[in-house]
């Protein structure tokens, strides 16, 4: 059996500097922004976000529960995860760069592993519609959070 491979990305622009940014993505800092964010923290030393930090999600369109790990930590430029669930393991990447005064380009890309023939099923179904639709989501949420301080709050 050989893992089936896909790769997606999107490119935010942010109406905020990358330090402003950095720090809100964070599983603990979702929770300010991202108003259907849910998450179970299993290990961190600062209680945010660092290097090793280990958590878990569980949203059913995603497929089983999945355990997160910060795998590189770059404070303001880059923060990278490896998601795992018994399906598919994702590498999530997000780059941050500042275009002009107080704004950031964010780069969001992932490399999704089928890690079976059920995972390799939920490779061949990912929905790149979808996934642009999410983003675009993701990137009102968190420019409305920069600009105002308050989560979005969806009806």
């Amino acid at each position: 059996m050989k893992g089936l491979r896909a790769s997606r990305a999107f490119r935010m622009k942010l109406a905020a500097a990358p330090k402003r940014v950095f720090p809100l993505l964070c599983p603990i800092r979702e929770y300010d922004w991202i108003d259907t964010w849910q998450c179970r923290l299993i290990y961190s030393d600062s209680g945010y976000a660092e290097p090793d930090c280990i958590f878990k999600t569980d949203f059913p369109a995603d497929g089983p529960q999945d355990t997160w790990v910060v795998c590189r930590y770059e404070p303001p430029q880059l923060i990278e995860f490896v998601r795992v669930n018994p399906l598919r393991a994702i590498r999530y990447t997000i780059r941050l760069r500042e275009t002009a005064v107080g704004e950031t380009e964010a780069d969001w890309s992932q490399v999704i592993t089928g890690l079976d023939e059920d995972g390799n099923a939920f490779v061949r179904g990912i929905d790149e519609a979808a996934f642009t639709t999410r983003m675009e989501e993701l990137e009102k949420m968190l420019n409305h959070y920069l600009s105002t301080g308050r989560m979005l709050r969806h009806a």
